[in-house]
């Protein structure tokens, strides 16, 4: 600081007028730098020179002496704090070389009072202290209101959150928010239209799957009815019977077809992948549903035209996913043992290395109007009499888009009758 600094300045003068030769060490102190150095007006100064054998030499005999410990550097300038005569006093001193370059150094010491650092001290406090103890508090009022005044609109966008009835989806207002947040109700706004779209999804599916149910549940109860009646004979107890198996079928088929459609749509997580065969997987599915081809005197095979079949996929899936193409095409293939219908399941790499799962049948086709809607839920195409619950081809959809790959229907012979139907499954993936 200034005062150190010209405390030191006194120090180093005094210092030049140390004389010394190989005999004596002098001090030649003039009147006028004796009147220069005592006129400060404010503070005591002290100065004290002491000779190579530490005699004193002019000065402030009782002025203290450094510690007895301190390493001896010459022409360094060096400041303390100390005290003299129970008053506190700030001291420069330097150790000056003397002759012969043997002898112990010299010392020059200059010291003052702290009255001015003290009045100095005092200014700062008076001039910055004690107006920051005023403006502080009036900052952090304007800072509390300006941030209450702030946040009033998000306690708002809270409390119409919190009055919200659990079913109103409706979308947040964006225009009564700050700009800042504006982004994040729009993130909301988002997710709120994607819940509802959901919780409408989940509806439309309940109802459909009840409606699905009430047939065969309906079917089973009048062939109960039927069969309790009191002139009904053996032959007729029979018939009831055999419809009563029949509609359970049919019952327990729609039930496993939407749990399949549930778990494949699950939550919209990712499903767990791993590597898999997609010929081998494909091979197991022909294989269980050969008895029930033979049944219908269906022609169903597999051709495996492809070396390398493996992708990352879920298995369970994959082979859910064939079973309802396959199935769906035994459903629909008209066939008698005259004239046998065909069904071939096809595992191959088109021009550029996708691996495809290809399906045809030789039945009589969907019309191309329809075959966007066959992909819904419960949807049927009319005039067919083949029982089914409408939900395999949207298990297909489902399961193909989970993993990234794109169902295409085409005609299996075009411009023949019947066409046939063809599914592709092209898996983008190596």
């Amino acid at each position: 600081m200034p005062f150190d600094r010209g405390l030191g300045h006194n120090a180093r003068a005094l210092a030049e007028l140390v004389q010394s030769d190989d005999q004596t060490v002098r001090f030649a102190f003039p009147q006028p730098a004796h009147e220069i150095l005592h006129a400060d007006e404010t503070d005591q100064v002290y100065y004290q020179v002491l000779g190579a054998k530490g005699e004193f030499l002019s000065g402030d005999s009782e002025l203290p002496l450094p510690q007895d410990d301190e390493k001896l550097v010459t022409d360094e300038l060096r400041l303390r704090d100390d005290v003299r005569q129970g008053v506190p006093i700030r001291v420069a001193y330097i150790w000056v070389r003397v002759k012969p370059s043997a002898a112990r150094p010299a010392l020059v010491q200059v010291a003052e009072t702290l009255e001015k650092r003290s009045v100095l001290a005092n200014e700062i406090i008076k001039g910055v202290m004690l107006p920051q103890f005023v403006i502080l508090p009036l900052a952090v009022l304007l800072i509390w209101l300006a941030l209450a005044r702030g946040i009033q609109p998000l306690n708002e966008l809270e409390q119409r959150i919190r009055q919200r009835k659990p079913d109103d989806m409706s979308p947040l207002d964006e225009s009564v928010v700050p700009i800042e947040v504006s982004p994040l109700v729009s993130s909301i706004n988002d997710l709120l239209q994607r819940l509802q779209d959901s919780i409408a999804t989940q509806k439309r599916f309940l109802a459909d799957a009840a409606h699905q149910l009430k047939t065969p549940l309906a079917g089973l109860r009048m062939q109960a009815d039927l069969a309790l009646r009191k002139d009904a004979n053996a032959d007729d107890l029979k018939q009831s019977l055999h419809q009563i198996g029949r509609a359970s079928i049919r019952a327990t088929h729609t039930v496993n077809q939407l749990l399949a459609l549930a778990r494949a749509e699950s939550s919209g997580a990712p499903v767990a992948k791993q590597a898999c065969d997609l010929s081998a997987l494909t091979m197991e599915v022909v294989k269980d549903c050969l008895p029930r081809a033979m049944d219908k005197h269906i022609d169903l095979g597999f051709d495996n035209a492809c070396d390398s079949a493996g992708l990352q996929g879920n298995p369970t899936l994959l082979k859910e996913m064939v079973r309802n193409l396959i199935e769906n095409a035994l459903n629909y293939t008209p066939s008698t043992p005259e004239h046998p219908g065909v069904v071939t399941a096809r595992v191959y790499r088109n021009a550029k290395h996708a691996l495809v799962l290809q399906v045809e049948d030789s039945g009589p086709g969907i019309a191309e109007a329809e075959r966007e809607r066959v992909f819904e839920p419960f949807y049927r195409v009319l005039g067919t009499e083949a029982d089914g619950s409408g939900l395999g081809l949207a298990i297909v959809l489902e399961i193909a888009h989970q993993h990234g790959a794109i169902l295409d229907l085409q005609e299996t012979h075009p411009g023949r009758n019947p066409p046939g139907a063809q599914f592709n499954v092209v898996f983008a993936q190596p």
